[in-house]
């Protein structure tokens, strides 16, 4: 057998040492908390098949009428929840946002295995790469994972999926935060026109020491909204509604909107054929998300009914009177869409959000392996970026290209010798 060259050797050597090197890995934002509160938040989806309604809610624990209104798609089609939407749609999914072991996640979603369910294809496919497998087989210690790509039929998994709060607030005004999954051809500078947002913004919430950003990295997105007032007491407190969709509330009872470029949350009965507890204000004829203006020589008198919460399981209903220098115009409400069939030229994005001075949120970013490095305190200071973020990921692999470098020199001083 001839004896193997010296540039063989060297670049056998050189691989070894390259596959033995860290790789720069995708991050997620993670949000640290000390309470046991909780708030409604967004993750961006992507169906990776032809999926109903109904199926696409079930992957997520989800109320379908909550998921099509959260999407601004009309719900008044005959059997919605059973339509087909097609592969390749990007919907905005509503999860409810937890504390869990001091930090932000959605930890009430459950996924129960089918044949040929990986751990890769449940991360990758079915969750479109919010969460890795790793994560999966981490928060399920007590299911049989040994194997990740034989699991059992019918097997029922915790999917913790990332999500942020920071106090549904953006720059002092009302947010919701969307966790989004980079593509390969995002930029963040396309990121931020898309979800009318600016650059500075989303570097700020996310910890970023610099616009770069790569595909599989999970970016927390603000996305404008109207806040409710209901008491601390009321089951939906904390309603929080992204501009340009609604939400459904009381039992499927009252529908709340917020208009396209608003911060003004409105209620009105649902039109779904439900029953309910009386949505009249007391003493008066009014319902909820009705009013009466009167022009008066001061100004114009509103008396509004307006929706409350959910308290003790019936819906309050409050009667108010101001004195307003104009009488309002009509409610605006965001367009309804039809329930669809092909994927859109755009993806479904916010409404223009009125920009005010304000604080930043704390967030800290970790490498998507779902291992916390650190974290500051909840009201601390933003965090420095970890991981595979902002600047890191090139000063990663320019370390890396260096070490290598080194390395070949030594190798080739060794063999001529």
């Amino acid at each position: 057998m001839p004896p193997v060259s010296r540039p063989v050797i060297i670049i056998l050597v050189l691989s070894l040492l390259g596959a033995l090197l860290p790789r720069a890995t995708p991050k997620s934002t993670i949000e640290p908390c000390s309470n046991s509160d909780s708030c409604t938040s967004l993750v961006g989806y992507t169906l990776y098949t032809d999926l109903k309604v109904s199926e696409v809610a079930s992957i997520f624990s989800v109320d379908p009428i909550s998921l099509l209104l959260t999407n601004a798609i009309d719900i008044s089609y005959p059997d919605v929840e059973n339509h087909i939407l097609p592969s390749q749609l990007f919907l905005k999914i509503p999860i409810p946002c937890s504390c869990v072991d001091g930090i932000r996640k959605s930890n009430s979603i459950s996924y129960k295995t089918r044949p040929s369910d990986t751990l890769s294809s449940i991360s990758s496919a079915v969750y479109s790469g919010l969460v890795s497998a790793d994560q999966i087989k981490q928060a399920n210690p007590d299911a049989e994972l040994s194997d990740p790509s034989v699991i059992s039929v019918g097997t029922k998994l915790n999917i913790p999926l990332p999500c942020t709060c920071f106090n549904n607030s953006d720059n002092n005004l009302p947010a919701v935060y969307m966790s989004y999954v980079v593509r390969d051809v995002d930029t963040l500078a396309g990121i931020a026109a898309r979800y009318v947002t600016t650059v500075s913004d989303l570097m700020n919430v996310n910890a970023l020491g610099s616009a770069d950003i790569k595909e599989g990295d999970i970016l927390a997105i603000p996305l404008s909204a109207c806040a409710s007032n209901f008491p601390n007491y009321a089951a939906d407190y904390g309603l929080v509604v992204p501009n340009g969709s609604y939400a459904i509330a009381a039992s499927h009872c009252v529908q709340c909107s917020c208009g396209q470029g608003s911060r003004n949350l409105y209620c009105m009965p649902a039109s779904l054929a439900v029953s309910c507890s009386s949505m009249q204000c007391p003493n008066s004829n009014l319902m909820i998300g009705n009013s009466t203006v009167q022009q008066s020589s001061a100004g114009c008198n509103v008396t509004s009914c307006s929706y409350g919460g959910l308290v003790n399981g019936s819906i309050s209903a409050i009667l108010s009177t101001s004195l307003q220098p104009r009488c309002p115009g009509s409610q605006q409400f965001p367009p309804l869409i039809a329930p669809p069939t092909v994927v859109p030229d755009s993806l479904f994005g916010p409404a223009p959000s009125p920009s005010e001075s304000g604080g930043i949120p704390t967030s800290t970013v970790v490498p998507s392996s779902g291992t916390v490095l650190a974290f500051p305190p909840a009201n601390g200071p933003r965090a420095n970026a970890l991981g595979s973020s902002g600047t890191h990921p090139s000063m990663s692999q320019l370390t890396g290209f260096r070490i290598l470098l080194v390395l070949g020199f030594i190798v080739m001083h060794v063999l001529s010798i």
